[in-house]
């Protein structure tokens, strides 16, 4: 049977290209979305400043729902600062270090801040914590008064120099650099211990919300400790730890674990990865299985006339089957190969896109290992298979004399039961199209992509039944004196209706992908656009990012700039949300503001009850979709876990409109206070009078203050202000649509070769090389305008159902260049890949054509 199979495909090596295209861009599709899942799950970050320690105590960032994925926490939680004394007392413990990280910038001279390596909202350090870098060397002596500091070998100063340091949110204060620090991830400005536990708000006797606590527990051991037998020092060390830590939700890491302890926000990249390579792996796989049994279909349905001779002769069906099958694996094997390749490179490529635009941090490697391969091999072998029986089913299971003589012709009668299912997919793709109606979040929004493409494929099941129609239609209403070319495109648009579907189908579903994938993209931005715009009051917002935070007093001094009306402090955190869903507990991870009562001066949430005068003390404001979906009306309570872990019942006090700007929920100050990284705003608000003085009021108040800086809040139009994910996506419509342009084109250049038996039928009929290529022609204009007509069909209600929505009308938001762009494309795949192919079999002489059939 392989034997037979390999001459087959040999013999057919054209029309099996385009399932080779196919497979191969499939592999490198679905082996890139697995890399990924896999680095999500298993990749591990560098230990970074955490290098030189054996074992650390840190707090467990990550929330645990039940039944799924663990969710990032991106906000320190802190570990007790009594804990130290007691680790540093288990045998083999030679050194425990409580390590802090706060908020700290060097100034120069004329004021603007200097970066000192790293995130500088925990650039700030005690001395101690230099016993946790791999190999440090250090030049001078550790800072010991009120008024010293070391910093990195690379930030620049000398020993003996005095800087001016910006510390947790404090005004400037000189500091005598007494030590250099050359290490790893040793950038950052180190104080004496009890001065960095003071400035952190950490020491003791404070009366700070986060006072007695250090951000984790790094422990050195003794390598020669213990008997030396099968474990390390380390292991033993760190068991003894687990034993010591045991019921308090602390956890203990060592080895490669240490890379999550170093900055918890880092750690939740990862669950970007997961969650980025489920949503992608969705799409791939209908698309690939779309485009593979396309291709296959094409190219079987070539070979029918070989499959019936088969079974003339005494072939059984499943003989037949089997053979298509192997043919069709032989093809997917050579292309796998050189897919899979193709897919690690791709993931490698795409991680540094999601690098550059800061979604993935730098230093988070992905893990390359066999199991995307071995996936990839057995979805894409599976899909073959099955595609392969399916598409010589009919041919295996007529009679072999029938078989023989519907070799050349198409079945008369498309199937019912495939015309019917198409349908029946079309009309539930219409049903899911009204999900954005019901909910106006991004998830909502998501289900348009999805309802078009489920149409496109009810349009390729559809599409024989659909085309024939058509073709009869435009046959009967044709004109006696009617060219011949013409006449001859629309006889075999109606003859061969399965052949024109199944390249209308595939064109008709590139446009619905790349319509409804990219507006649905450009949609939700415009309307959360407009939800920030309508709704931000300000004119002007101050951020200090070099110093980690704005320094205390910022707002009172921009208060009193002449022209200032309202200036109100802003945060960003994450929180989970902890829920009811049908009975069953929910949870989920969403974006939150934290603003204070004098914010409704600078932003207008659109509160419809409620209002946020009120948003004082446990207290938080919710979406209006939230509200509805959660049963979290006004003077409900609602359970949340902050971003640092801690669980919260807070009261609601108000119900906004505008949840796509500003996220489905807003905390209060006194509920969020603690329980961020830093602790300090991270930008101020400024509502002015919209007078020049104003506006130079404020430019002069950020430059005469240390690292602050002033912008409008105006949103860029030319889309620099688009989150990342949006480019992200963008990125990938443009590789899908790559691949699907590609398998287009091939299977229609598979399709038209198979056609020189019809092409030199023709000219011995006496039809002249320039009437076969007007009809030909005539054809493709035919499937350019049907996949275009389709396509704009099966996209127009979702997209309508979009926009209205969204953003109130009918129709979305998005390029006017997209559409004629869309076009254009498929009017030129659908030409070239007719027009060469033909013009290369007519090159054949008609019985040389005849004699190769």
């Amino acid at each position: 049977m392989l034997h037979l199979a390999l001459r087959m495909a040999a013999h057919r090596v054209t029309a099996l290209l385009a399932v080779a295209c196919a497979v191969l861009g499939g592999a490198a599709l679905i082996t890139t979305t697995g890399v990924l899942a896999e680095s999500g799950l298993r990749s591990q970050l560098p230990p970074g400043r955490l290098g030189g320690a054996d074992v650390v105590v840190a707090a467990d960032q990550e929330f645990h729902p039940s039944g799924d994925l663990p969710v990032a926490l991106p906000e320190r939680a802190t570990v007790p600062g009594r804990l130290v004394e007691r680790l540093a007392a288990l045998p083999g413990v030679t050194d425990a270090v409580g390590d802090i990280g706060f908020p700290a910038a060097l100034v120069d001279g004329r004021g603007p801040a200097v970066p000192a390596g790293g995130d500088p909202r925990t650039a700030g350090h005690g001395w101690s914590s230099t016993k946790l870098l791999a190999d440090a060397r250090v030049t001078g002596r550790a800072p010991s008064g009120a008024h010293e500091v070391a910093v990195g070998a690379g930030a620049g100063p000398a020993v003996g120099e005095t800087v001016e340091v910006v510390a947790n949110g404090r005004p400037a204060a000189s500091y005598r650099v007494t030590a250099l620090v050359d290490a790893p991830d040793a950038d950052g400005v180190y104080f004496a211990d009890a001065t960095a536990a003071g400035l952190a708000g950490r020491d003791a006797g404070g009366a700070g919300p986060r006072a007695g606590t250090v951000d984790l527990v790094g422990l050195r051991v003794d390598e020669g400790a213990g008997d030396g037998a099968a474990r390390g020092a380390g292991e033993r060390v760190a068991d003894a730890v687990r034993a010591e830590v045991a019921g308090t939700g602390l956890k203990v890491v060592t080895g490669a674990d240490r890379g999550d302890a170093v900055a918890p926000g880092v750690g939740s990249a990862r669950s970007l990865l997961i969650l980025l390579a489920g949503s992608l792996g969705g799409i791939v796989l209908l698309i690939t299985g779309f485009v593979v049994a396309g291709a296959l279909g094409v190219t079987i349905a070539g070979q029918r006339r070989d499959l019936a001779l088969m079974r003339a002769v005494g072939a059984t069906p499943q003989q037949i089957r089997r053979l298509a099958a192997a043919q069709s694996t032989v093809v997917a094997a050579v292309a796998l190969v050189p897919g899979v390749a193709a897919g690690y490179l791709l993931a490698g490529r795409f991680r540094e896109l999601l690098a550059d635009r800061g979604v993935l941090p730098a230093e988070l490697p992905l893990t390359v290992g066999p199991l995307p391969a071995l996936a990839t091999l057995l979805l894409v072998v599976t899909a073959v298979q099955l595609s392969a029986r399916c598409a010589a089913w009919r041919t295996s299971r007529m009679p072999a004399t029938e078989a023989v003589a519907e070799s050349r012709s198409e079945p008369r009668t498309p199937s019912r039961t495939r015309t019917g299912a198409g349908l029946l997919l079309m009309l539930g793709a219409c049903a899911l199209s009204a999900v954005p109606l019901l909910s106006r979040t991004a998830l909502g929004a998501s289900v348009t992509s999805i309802a078009g493409i489920l149409a496109a494929i009810g349009l390729a099941m559809a599409g024989p039944a659909l085309v024939r129609s058509a073709g009869e239609a435009a046959v009967r209403r044709l004109r006696p004196g009617v060219a011949a070319p013409t006449w001859l495109a629309l006889a075999n648009v109606r003859a061969y209706a399965l052949r024109l579907s199944g390249v209308v189908g595939p064109l008709a579903m590139g446009v619905v992908f790349v319509l409804t994938y990219t507006l649905t993209q450009t949609t939700v931005l415009a309307a959360t656009s407009d939800d920030t715009r309508t709704g931000t009051l300000a004119q002007y917002e101050l951020t200090a990012p070099a110093l980690g935070g704005l320094p205390d007093g910022t707002l009172t001094a921009v208060r009193e700039v002449p022209g200032v009306r309202a200036a109100a402090a802003a945060q960003s955190t994450t929180v989970v949300w902890e829920y009811e869903e049908l009975g069953e507990p929910a949870a989920e991870s969403a974006p939150a503001t934290i603003l204070g009562p004098d914010a409704r001066d600078v932003v207008d949430l659109g509160v419809t009850d409620g209002g946020l005068d009120r948003l004082t003390g446990a207290t938080v404001a919710v979406s209006a979709e939230a509200a509805r979906t959660r049963g979290a009306g006004l003077g409900e309570r609602i359970r949340l876990v902050l971003g640092d872990g801690a669980r919260v019942d807070a009261r609601v006090v108000a119900v906004y409109d505008r949840g796509l700007g500003f996220g489905p929920v807003v905390l209060s100050r006194e509920l969020a206070a603690g329980h961020t990284t830093t602790g300090l705003d991270q930008r101020a608000l400024v509502r002015t009078d919209g007078t020049s003085p104003a506006e130079a009021g404020l430019s002069a108040l950020a430059a005469d203050r240390t690292g602050l800086a002033v912008a409008g809040t105006a949103l860029d139009a030319a889309g620099a202000d688009a989150p990342p994910e949006v480019w992200i996506n963008l990125a990938l419509v443009v590789v899908l649509l790559g691949y699907l342009l590609l398998s287009i084109a091939n299977k229609l250049v598979a399709a038209t070769a198979q056609r020189r038996t019809e092409i030199a039928a023709l000219r011995l009929v006496g039809t002249t090389p320039r009437q076969i290529l007007a009809m030909m022609r005539r054809e493709a204009a035919v499937v350019a305008a049907a996949a275009l007509a389709a396509g704009l069909a099966l996209s127009a209600v979702p997209l309508a159902l979009l926009g209205q929505g969204f953003l109130g009308h009918p129709w979305p938001a998005g390029p006017a260049w997209l559409l004629p762009a869309v076009a254009a494309t498929v009017v030129a795949t659908a030409y070239l890949t007719v027009e060469l192919p033909t013009r290369h079999a007519l090159r054949t002489p008609p019985a040389d054509g005849l004699r190769a059939a």
